[in-house]
């Protein structure tokens, strides 16, 4: 049988696989829906229609599944999705989608989401993603694999944050952050190429060449950026990670953080 805490308080209807662990105190509603291995720890609330993979870790006091911080939300049928293998710390909120948005709230797999973060309604967070300490994500922002946020990170709603970028500690994000890159300071802007996140994830130099070749000539001073994007794709456009700074940056509807 699930190993349920005698203190904690399961509704009926929730579905939990026997290898669900719940300490004491949680509470977890009726629409809930948890799979194999996955702990939840003392204190947590879980509500709402969502849906947890496997071998998670929510930690004490974290509210997953509760309604949107949205002034128009009037108690739809919304939703959080969330994969397997995340790790998530004490007191994060992940709060579902809106009927007008998305509908849903979707975290990927093997995230570090650590203590005090929140992920608002209609996010979508891809997999091996790091919120450090009180990293906040507004609504709707979009997420990419392998990014890596400071502490005290704050994103704009609507933004999108690329592929295996690292944001500096307490940043303030309010354009697209661009795949691959390193961004810091007041206000933020483009340093360069995220060196240690590109070796984590084992790119081969042949790519990181042709990404610091790419950067330079879309950001290249006194060129508009379309051109830069059209001489990139003319001179690198075969190389699959450039293609897919290229493809970004002109899918952005809020501006991109540049040098």
């Amino acid at each position: 049988m699930t190993a349920i805490d005698p203190r904690a308080a399961v509704e009926k209807g929730a579905e939990l696989d026997p290898s669900v662990t719940v300490g004491p105190f949680c509470q977890i509603g009726p629409q809930v829906r948890i799979g194999a291995g996955t702990v939840v720890s003392a204190h947590a609330v879980i509500e709402g229609r969502t849906v947890i993979g496997r071998d998670n870790w929510i930690g004490p006091f974290a509210y997953i599944g509760g309604p949107p911080q949205h002034v128009s939300y009037q108690g739809e049928d919304t939703a959080v999705v969330i994969g397997d293998r995340n790790r998530i710390r004490e007191q994060v909120t992940i709060h579902r989608g809106t009927a007008g948005g998305r509908g849903e709230t979707r975290l990927g797999s093997d995230n570090f989401i650590m203590v005090g973060t929140h992920v608002a309604h209609d996010c979508i967070v891809g997999d091996r993603v790091i919120l450090a300490n009180l990293a906040t994500l507004a609504g709707h922002v979009e997420v990419e694999d392998d990014a890596v946020f400071g502490g005290f990170t704050g994103v704009h709603q609507y933004c999108r944050v690329g592929r295996v970028v690292m944001i500096a500690a307490m940043a303030k994000i309010v354009q697209d952050v661009p795949p691959y890159s390193l961004v810091g300071g007041e206000p933020p802007r483009f340093v360069g190429l995220n060196r240690v996140g590109l070796k984590r994830v084992g790119m081969d130099e042949g790519a990181k060449k042709a990404l610091r070749q790419a950067y330079r000539i879309i950001f290249a001073k006194g060129s508009k950026l379309a051109d830069g994007l059209a001489r990139a794709e003319t001179e690198l456009g075969n190389v699959p990670e450039v293609r897919h700074v290229i493809e970004f940056i002109r899918g952005s509807a809020r501006g991109i953080i540049r040098e």
